[in-house]
């Protein structure tokens, strides 16, 4: 009969025993109440507590957690815009009671500063400030919420404004705008390349011509050389510049029609290729220096010099 009645009072002593003993994860803190009135906290590692008197009323983490809250709000152009705040907080080992019995909805308590905050600081910005400006928005929100959760036992590590959306209407346009000042840039460039191109064609153009022109001038010049020799030559034997001329018109005719005749592809051209031809040339030419000559000394009898005083 004994040996019946030991059996359930050791089954209910490991239950006892087993209802004392607790663990505590690595950082986290446990609450324990004795009669629903706070006893202590308890950190990580095997505790105990006395079974049916105290309970734990709380777990609180103390790792780094983040709360992402979306605010829309009104810029000062008057575009609707949605930010997305991501606060990262985290209990404070020495103030676990003050974050427990403080504060009911910590998670509430922050996103109402976060939206108090940044609806005060995005109306006095323009759309485009906001963009630019979004750490300062940042830095006022944890400006706020340290001055105010440090109190509630809860340390701001870091805000961060993690998303900026504008109304689709406004992203759309501003997307027209960017491709519109990127089409006007990249017609500038083109411009300026045509541009630099006609220029330097027509530097490459003129260069060109100056070039032709001073080879026409030394061909000239050779082949005035060469005729000067020439006549010099034909007269130590005895012809005169008369007769060298005529020689040299004639040999120059006939070395035309024989370039041309070498010419598979020339077009037709008809030229006279007898030799009174030279020499029609020559007396032609020679009846015009004549003319030319005559014509200057008529006019210099006619338009005598002029005196200094006019006269």
């Amino acid at each position: 009969m004994g040996s019946f009645l030991l059996i359930p009072l050791v089954f209910v002593g490991l239950i006892i025993l087993f209802s004392s003993l607790f663990i505590v994860k690595q950082q986290t803190a446990v609450i324990i109440e004795r009669f629903g009135k706070f006893q202590s906290i308890r950190h990580s590692g095997l505790h105990i507590k006395i079974p049916l008197v105290d309970r734990i009323a709380a777990r609180l983490g103390l790792k780094i957690q983040q709360l992402d809250v979306v605010v829309e709000t009104k810029t000062l152009d008057d575009v609707f815009v949605k930010l997305k705040v991501s606060v990262q907080y985290v209990v404070l080992r020495e103030k676990v009671y003050d974050a427990f019995y403080k504060l009911e909805y910590p998670h509430d308590q922050i996103t109402s500063f976060v939206f108090d905050v940044v609806r005060a600081e995005v109306p006095k910005m323009k759309l485009d400030d906001v963009f630019v400006k979004k750490d300062d928005i940042a830095i006022a929100v944890k400006r706020e919420l340290q001055e105010y959760m440090s109190e509630y036992g809860y340390d701001i590590i870091k805000t961060l404004v993690t998303d900026i959306d504008p109304d689709a209407q406004v992203k759309e346009a501003m997307n027209r705008i960017n491709a519109s000042e990127r089409e006007k840039i990249a017609a500038q460039f083109e411009g300026d390349a045509a541009r630099i191109l006609i220029v330097e064609k027509a530097k490459a153009e003129a260069e060109s011509k100056r070039l032709q022109g001073q080879g026409i001038a030394d061909q000239r010049r050779e082949i005035a050389r060469g005729l000067e020799e020439s006549v010099e030559v034909l007269n130590k034997v005895g012809i005169n510049s008369q007769e060298a001329s005529a020689l040299i018109v004639v040999t120059q005719h006939y070395d035309t029609l024989q370039s041309i005749g070498e010419e598979t592809n020339t077009n037709l051209i008809l030229l006279p290729n007898s030799p009174q031809a030279g020499s029609d040339m020559l007396n032609n030419m020679v009846a015009s220096f004549t003319a030319s000559n005559m014509i200057g000394e008529q006019m210099k009898k006619t338009n005598p010099k002029k005196g200094p005083t006019g006269k």
